[in-house]
């Protein structure tokens, strides 16, 4: 039901899924586990993120200091139909006034760089960091001349300026965001569909080794708030919290985390067929080949054999386990004839990644 919902919602263009804070700390936490002074004068950009209202500003301007960040930016792609609804703390929306009519409501630029404690009660929050904006004391708070797109010149400029950027981009425009992030030479740890994957635009970066997983949602359990939930989330939507739940999404990055670099333990195959939990593949004589690759088929990721020299099809979980040290990822999903992997008995597994062990 989630892969549908998060399908659906694509399809909509209903993209306004807002990151719940822990998240964001614990998967920033493994890059600072792995290294940390990865953030230390480094400028954030968060360029898919209403400041009123995002937990990724909310992290970083609140670890701003113990991050050591020289600078953040966040930028809003249009006004936000929960802006004051979530942080709650810097008022209105400020507005461009046109040349004729009503003053009209438009998206916002914050640029942080500096934060301390204000008011002097001892303790630095959100606070704080309001009335520094309200008085402009070393910050920035305007509102931007257009509506925020991230392709747009104002966006591009601050993308020009910033080193790393960390956001939730909009499902339906990955692929675009991603080319993006490469034509700059960007850092980045964003959000997206694990279906991504199967672009072609995203795989071969995966292939290539520029561009992973990162650590994940706990349990491979995405959480987001949404204001358009009920439209397309039947079934995966608590009413107590009003957080839709997602099992297809992950964080991608180019940054280094030491998840990427443990090794997954495996069985020869002779141990496989022998005590494999999963009944398809214990008991069995052999594994299974495709008829149009020179390959066998692993259906699990555990079942992964140690002892075979050659290339294993596994399904695209296998990457959120992928260490390139253990690894060779060979290709993705297609046979010799250009047609999706095929078995003896003609059925062709879901969406499988070719790969070897690495050679020592």
């Amino acid at each position: 039901m989630a892969n549908s919902n998060l399908t659906n919602a694509k399809r909509a263009k209903n993209d306004e899924f807002y990151t719940q804070y822990g998240d964001i700390q614990k998967e920033v936490g493994a890059y600072l586990d792995y290294n940390p002074n990865v953030f230390r004068g480094k400028v954030v950009y968060c360029n898919c993120d209403d400041p009123f209202e995002s937990n990724f500003f909310r992290y970083f301007v609140l670890n701003f200091n113990k991050l050591g960040l020289k600078q953040l930016i966040t930028t809003s792609y249009k006004p936000s139909p929960v802006a004051n609804t979530q942080l709650v703390l810097f008022g209105d929306d400020k507005t461009l006034t046109p040349s004729k009519g009503r003053p009209k409501i438009n998206a916002n630029k914050f640029i942080i760089n500096e934060v301390y404690d204000i008011d002097g009660d001892g303790e630095f929050n959100l606070k704080d960091i309001a009335k520094q904006l309200k008085a402009n004391k070393h910050n920035e708070w305007t509102p931007l001349e257009g509506d925020g797109d991230f392709k747009g010149p104002e966006c591009v400029e601050l993308l020009n300026q910033s080193d790393i950027v960390v956001t939730n981009p909009p499902f339906s425009l990955f692929r675009e965001y991603v080319k993006q992030l490469f034509d700059y030479d960007k850092k980045f740890v964003i959000i997206g569909s694990m279906n991504a994957i199967t672009y072609k635009e995203i795989f071969p970066l995966i292939k290539e080794n520029k561009m992973w997983l990162g650590n994940g949602f706990h349990a491979g359990n995405a959480f987001f708030f949404t204001p358009n939930a009920r439209g397309y989330a039947s079934g995966v939507l608590d009413d107590k919290t009003g957080l839709v739940k997602f099992r297809n999404c992950h964080w991608f990055t180019n940054l280094d985390h030491g998840r990427r670099h443990q090794s997954l333990p495996l069985m020869t195959m002779e141990e496989n067929l022998k005590y494999s939990k999963h009944k398809e593949i214990q008991g069995k004589k052999t594994y299974d080949k495709y008829d149009n690759y020179d390959a066998i088929e692993v259906s699990f990721t555990d079942s992964i054999p140690s002892d075979y020299d050659g290339v294993m099809g596994v399904p695209i979980s296998f990457l959120d386990k992928y260490n390139p040290e253990q690894f060779e990822i060979v290709k993705f999903r297609h046979g010799d004839d250009g047609k999706d992997l095929r078995l003896k008995d003609g059925t062709c597994p879901y969406f499988r990644v070719l790969i070897r062990h690495k050679k020592k």
